[in-house]
């Protein structure tokens, strides 16, 4: 048996959960947050039993010495040296990482690289790996890559048509991201999924954040979001791709500066901006039931981005045998996943069983008939339990 933690450092925020490898047992979960305000929060929870205390956290290290703590003395761990490895999420790896990599000083300036590019995300991804290493200085830390499962993709699918000198100069190019996810996803079907042994998907992660990634062969030929999270589809507050002209007009008509709008395209559109009601799809999918106009006109735009590339993934595949829906909003509402299927049914034969996809919320299913052309399918995306795969296989080795 060997006991892996995976990580996710945010600036203010460490989750973790902890399993049992090879079994993929999950023992434990549980975060600090409020990383360095007046007064944090710990939480761990253990089975059905969560424990939460309040108490200052000023840094990463501090949070990580709490979650050591609360191990032993919950007696989930006897000592430290139980600890076998620990993955980090690390969301831009840039060109140089394929596949997840054991921290090594040569990794860390790699992502220090990329900070620019994913400066909410590769800064603090830093500093839980910092206090790991700090803290258990003789566990290995390996670095699972958002970016990594995308990294198949031909030139002609990640190269933007710019100046060539600015991929150069700047590595300006379409990177991807949820990759952690989508290569869960595609290990999930290639599980399940029985009908052919090597079947064309599309994943579709849909959250708050959302992208799409198609699959052939087992490798990523073309994923959604681009150099950052905003490309892609219309997302909860993201604009997703839109013509880039639209950015300097909007701030030639507001006077806003080019900054302040790239910050409203990335928190203030989406569905949030298109509804001017909420970037919950709870909140919109209740909305639209009840008749809001302006919140059905958004879940059109929405479904209709998503359709757009389905489509585009489809021709891109020649053919696609499997639609896999993930995510909060595509684990969990029927409402949505319904319109979806709705706008690409005619061009894809897709047989939609309304049944069982209104009953199904964060369970594996398939959501279509035997009939249909294109299997649908709902799984539910476990990011951690990815990392902690990926972590037990290169430790092992």
């Amino acid at each position: 048996m060997s006991k892996i933690i995976a990580v996710n450092a945010g600036s203010s925020s460490l989750k973790f959960k902890l399993y049992d490898m090879p079994s993929e047992t999950l023992i434990c979960s549980g975060a600090a947050d409020r990383i360095g305000q007046s007064m944090g929060n710990f939480s761990l929870i253990i089975g059905q039993e969560k424990l939460s205390i309040n108490i200052p956290i000023a840094n990463h290290q501090e949070g990580v010495a709490l979650l050591l703590k609360y191990l032993i003395e919950n007696k989930v761990i006897q000592s430290f040296k139980e600890i076998d490895g620990v993955g980090h999420r690390i969301v831009q790896g840039g060109k140089y990482f394929f596949m997840s990599a054991i921290i090594t000083p040569d990794v860390i300036a790699k992502v220090t690289e990329f900070i620019p590019l994913a400066p909410l995300h590769n800064g603090p991804n830093l500093m839980g790996i910092e206090a790991f290493q700090t803290i258990l200085p003789n566990v290995k830390n390996v670095g699972v890559f958002d970016t990594a499962f995308h990294q198949t993709m031909a030139p002609q699918d990640f190269l933007f048509p710019i100046p060539y000198e600015l991929y150069e100069k700047y590595d300006l190019r379409r990177y991807g991201f949820h990759g952690t996810s989508h290569k869960y996803l595609f290990l999930q079907v290639r599980q399940h999924y029985k009908v052919k042994n090597n079947p064309n998907i599309i994943t579709i992660h849909l959250g708050s954040g959302a992208s799409l990634a198609a699959i052939k062969d087992g490798k990523v030929v073309a994923t959604s979001m681009g150099l950052t999270p905003l490309g892609g589809i219309m997302m909860g507050t993201r604009t997703g791709d839109i013509d880039p002209s639209v950015l300097h007009f909007a701030a030639l008509k507001t006077g806003l500066t080019h900054e302040a709008v790239y910050e409203m395209f990335n928190k203030k559109s989406g569905l949030l901006g298109m509804s001017k009601l909420s970037s919950d799809s709870r909140d919109l999918e209740a909305a639209d039931i009840q008749g809001n106009v302006q919140v059905k006109l958004a879940n059109q735009l929405f479904v209709r981005r998503i359709a757009d590339f389905i489509g585009q993934y489809h021709i891109r595949l020649g053919g696609v045998d499997v639609l896999v829906f993930s995510a909060g909003i595509g684990e969990n509402s029927g409402f949505y996943r319904h319109l979806i299927l709705e706008e690409v049914k005619s061009a894809l034969g897709i047989i939609e069983d309304l049944e069982v996809n209104k009953a199904t919320r964060g369970k594996l299913a398939i959501i279509t008939k035997p009939e249909s052309k294109v299997t649908a399918m709902v799984i539910p995306t476990n990011e951690e339990l990815m990392i902690v795969k990926d972590t037990y296989e290169i430790i092992k080795k």
